[in-house]
């Protein structure tokens, strides 16, 4: 260490160049010129913030940690570059730590002074600029919150609407199954009681009820058959029906062959059953045929009411504690049901690895990632396109991968694309903050990383999560690197 730097030293530097002699004297006294050897970290991320440094000479680089790794987000051998508490300024009443590592490239002299006494020289000397600072600096803070709050908001809203919307359509199938149902139960019993008046024989009753059962039993092995044989099937049926004048065989033939029953089936029908009681107990059969098709409609249709009522409850981890260690194929597949309808239309391609063993964290912040990656990419292919979700392992990471054929975003955006605000879409129709919460959800809680490598018609964000729990940085990264 030497003394501090002169007068005109100080003036040379451009940040002090506009301070009068007295001041310029003032940091003379107050501050410290330091030689820092090559290799030497002059601060480091996360470290208290207690000194303000301003570079004389030398090459420095700023970097700070992603998933463990250093990465460089500067490097500078400009005289008068500076670096550490460099927010010291605004409410010092809160403890700061400095955002990045400061470190000597090569042999470098800095200026350093003391960031407690800097910022209170700052805020006398320039009370103005520093209340406008605070301004600026706190209004973004409460509007990245609000905005924030306001994201969350509207993709809930999206996904409420898109729910709804899934959720109605096996709901309104099994309320008209219901109400037929109800219609052909009453129809059974109308015909079960003309036959009771028609003085039916037990063991002819007892034939009926084999029969039903066989029928029933034919409906569970029926196979599908296209449209041109069930008609082929449908006409030899009424051909056998007319003969033997039963009234309005076109209504019976369709859930006949449904249920896989063939003209041999029927001779059988007719050789145990009386001439007088054919049509009534062939009627019955096909009442209970078609009770059975729609009990089976209305259990599908309440088995995806079910899946879809899991896939939310899954979506919102309702159920279960906030941080934990989960399967992440889970969490993507609920997001997808979630955002099913505005997947419509969309090529869709999973490419999971289900022999990626589960990974600690938080399962329902990471789902607002997989929906905000899978949102955008949606919107970016306007309906059109292939959107592809992989999962590997890369190394001691898990990696998951949404592409799609869109547009791209250029080169000279995609450093920016995770700054709070920053937004390719229209005025009103994005709040530039879905990236950015998703950037710190991924970093910031997860101790991961998220990027993206784009060219037109190939854009692919990557998110990659530690396969073990790791600690988070101190401070999170405002924007990774790009691709």
């Amino acid at each position: 260490m030497t003394s501090g730097l002169t007068r005109e030293q100080l003036r040379e530097l451009f940040l002090f160049e506009a301070l009068t002699d007295d001041r310029l004297d003032f940091l003379s006294q107050m501050g410290d010129v330091i030689d820092v050897p090559a290799g030497t970290a002059v601060f480091r991320e996360g470290e208290p913030a207690e000194c303000f440094y301003v570079l004389l000479s030398g090459t420095v680089s700023m970097t700070r940690v992603v998933q463990g790794d250093e990465v460089e987000i500067t490097r500078t051998d400009h005289v008068g570059s500076y670096g550490g508490a460099t927010q010291a300024y605004v409410r010092p009443e809160e403890a700061k730590t400095y955002s990045a590592t400061f470190t000597a490239v090569t042999d470098c002299r800095l200026f350093s002074l003391p960031g407690a006494a800097f910022a209170a020289l700052v805020r006398e000397w320039f009370p103005m600029a520093v209340h406008l600072l605070e301004g600026l600096f706190l209004g973004m803070q409460n509007s990245q919150t609000v905005i924030g709050q306001r994201e969350r908001l509207l993709a809930l809203g999206s996904l409420t609407a898109g729910l709804t919307h899934e959720l109605n359509n096996p709901a309104a199938a099994a309320v008209r199954a219901t109400s037929a149902l109800r219609e052909r139960v009453r129809a059974m019993h109308h015909k079960l009681a003309m036959l009771a008046d028609a003085t039916i024989e037990p063991k002819v009753l007892t034939a009926l009820a084999g029969l039903q059962d066989e029928a029933l039993a034919q409906a569970g092995k029926g196979s599908r058959l296209s449209a041109l044989a069930a008609s082929d099937a449908e006409d030899e049926l009424v051909d056998w029906m007319d003969t033997r004048d039963v009234q309005r065989p076109f209504d019976l033939a369709p859930p006949l062959v449904a249920a896989g029953i063939r003209t041999d089936w029927l001779d059988g029908l007719a050789d145990r059953v009386p001439a007088h009681l054919l049509e009534s107990g062939l009627r019955w059969i096909v009442y209970s045929l078609e009770t059975e098709q729609l009990m089976a409609e209305i259990e599908d249709a309440t088995g995806r009411v079910s899946a879809l009522v899991g896939a939310a409850k899954q979506y919102s981890q309702m159920d279960r504690s906030a941080q934990q260690t989960f399967d992440v194929h889970d969490g993507l597949e609920a997001t997808m049901v979630m955002l099913g309808r505005k997947l419509q239309g969309l090529q869709v391609v999973t490419d999971f690895d289900r022999t990626l063993p589960s990974v600690p964290g938080f399962p329902g912040e990471l789902n607002q990632v997989w929906t905000n990656l899978l949102d955008n990419a949606a919107g970016a292919m306007a309906g059109q396109g292939t959107l592809t979700v992989r999962t590997a392992r890369d190394g001691d990471s898990l990696l998951v991968e949404v592409g799609d054929t869109g547009p791209g975003v250029p080169e000279e955006l995609q450093r920016r694309i995770f700054e709070p605000f920053f937004t390719t879409k229209p005025v009103g129709e994005g709040t530039g903050l879905g990236l950015d919460i998703s950037f710190r959800i991924v970093v910031g809680r997860h101790g991961g990383d998220l990027r993206v490598h784009s060219v037109p018609g190939d854009t692919r964000f990557q998110v990659r999560l530690p396969l073990r729990a790791a600690t988070p940085p101190a401070v999170v990264p405002e924007a990774p690197p790009a691709g």
